[in-house]
């Protein structure tokens, strides 16, 4: 048996891992690189091993940086089953469809360029019609039920509590007289946080693969998260201006309203407008409704009673956007209100516009819920860049910025150190850390030798490991 870190190793993006094992292959995730164009490009595609030879995928959650080069995969020549959640099948396919009309989009503006240079046409890495094949190939299956992949493999996915359906990935396998229990987290969630259960960790095993996203960071304390966006709001209206929310799509965008929702019941915040101006993020939402039966306790005790107002996502002040038209009437609205959307890290998407118009005001406050990458526009607004490009023209950044990491869904350092003290140090035979930047995973090794876990590993990209 052996494991090869193809992605996701030493970075937070593009994750991919593969197992072979008992002559067959099994691939973990198979995300989107992400970065500059060119470096994008070509990660993404061209895979390290032949994608025909895959029997079989597991995909943890729909995120990008998890499902999204699956179409690429089966333009490749993969033809084996993909399994997961029926909610994570459910927002990986508006996902993957937004991602194919991203490339073409981006695809058209290159070979203009190359046009005028003379040079030989890019084409996207996938298309719509290749979304729709690699949709064929998903099989949804339920938390908690153990399936086999041959009489000597067997899967079974636990609730990770990071965002709607996302899972952590139990492989049982007999090998050569031996049962090996290999776990991957996924991205793990974090505990008390709305809507998600926590994290259902896994547990006695021999292998772990685990994600270290905040491996040195400590979140602020999600007691603490509605008293902020409170402040933050309250402090928006009294200059007279409006709230811009940078958001991802899918699960931010619907633990925010959740929250708004609830301090607006609460009588917390004042009675103002709140648009959720993002196409995604309303197809989303929409598949967030439809699998009540996944929300935490709080969440069915606040709002899924026999009240009038039980619906999470939905509240007389807030109101869902999807046509260019309306998108564009925002910006003639008089007074305060706040506006959510995409993308999260302002590399495209309606959030730019909104930017354009709004980012000079000094009443405005623009405000960061989640991880903003190095290069990105978000990136260079947080760190207090005077000026900023957006559609090629530079605008000064004079509106209020405010930053708030207790909306991550991801677990921090403590969480990640509680996580493993469920297998123990005599079983444990090889910890690896993966989906982390060096800076926050390398500072867990002593910490988890400090503890007993010796065999701790940081792979490097096209890493193979023996089991």
């Amino acid at each position: 048996m052996k494991i090869t870190f193809f992605g996701g190793a030493r970075s937070v993006t593009g994750s991919m891992f593969l197992i072979e094992v008992n002559r067959k292959k099994i691939l973990l995730e198979c995300g989107l690189f992400q970065g500059r164009r060119h470096e994008m490009y070509e990660k993404n595609r061209n895979f390290e091993f032949n994608p025909a030879d895959i029997d079989v995928l597991i995909v943890s959650h729909a995120h990008i940086d998890h499902s999204g080069n699956i179409p690429n995969l089966v333009r490749r020549g993969f033809k084996g089953i993909i399994y997961a959640t029926k909610p994570t099948l459910e927002l990986s396919e508006i996902l993957l469809k937004d991602s194919a009309y991203l490339q073409e989009k981006e695809i058209e503006f290159v070979n203009r360029i190359r046009k005028k240079q003379k040079l030989p046409f890019h084409e996207s890495l996938y298309s719509m019609k290749d979304v729709e094949e690699s949709l064929q190939f998903f099989k949804a299956v339920r938390l908690d039920k153990t399936r086999n992949i041959t009489k000597n493999i067997k899967f079974t996915l636990r609730d990770a509590g990071h965002i709607l359906g996302s899972a952590s990935v139990l492989l049982e396998i007999r090998e050569r007289g031996r049962n090996i229990r290999l776990g991957f987290t996924g991205d793990i969630g974090r505990k008390n946080m709305p809507l998600m259960h926590d994290p259902n960790k896994l547990r006695d095993l021999d292998v772990l693969l685990m994600e270290t996203t905040y491996g040195k960071r400590y979140h602020t304390s999600v007691e603490d998260l509605e008293e902020e966006l409170c402040s933050i709001i309250n402090e928006t209206i009294e200059r007279g201006g409006r709230l811009i929310i940078p958001c991802f799509a899918v699960g931010r965008t619907q633990h925010l309203i959740y929250v708004l929702h609830k301090l607006f019941n609460q009588n917390r915040i004042s009675d103002i407008p709140i648009f959720v101006d993002s196409p995604l993020a309303v197809k989303a939402t929409e598949i967030f409704k439809k699998h009540y039966e996944l929300y935490d306790r709080e969440t069915k005790r606040i709002f899924l009673n026999d009240s009038v107002d039980n619906d999470p996502f939905g509240f007389s002040r807030l109101k869902y956007i999807t046509s260019v038209d309306e998108s564009k009437r925002l910006n003639e609205i008089r007074g305060s209100h706040i506006i959510i959307s995409a993308s999260g890290m302002c590399e495209g998407g309606r959030i730019l516009h909104h930017l354009k118009n709004n980012i000079e005001n000094k009443k405005n406050t623009i405000l960061f819920v989640g991880y903003a990458a190095h290069n990105t526009l978000a990136r260079k607004i947080i760190m207090d860049n005077e000026k900023v490009r957006i559609f090629g023209e530079e605008y000064k950044v004079k509106s209020k910025i405010r930053i708030m990491d207790s909306f991550s869904a991801h677990a921090d350092r403590r969480d990640l150190l509680d996580y493993v003290k469920y297998c123990s140090p005599d079983r444990l035979k090889k910890l690896f850390m993966v989906h982390g930047e060096p800076s926050e995973s390398e500072t867990l090794i002593d910490a988890f030798r400090s503890k007993g876990y010796q065999n701790v590993y940081y792979p490097n990209v096209n890493e193979t490991f023996k089991i």
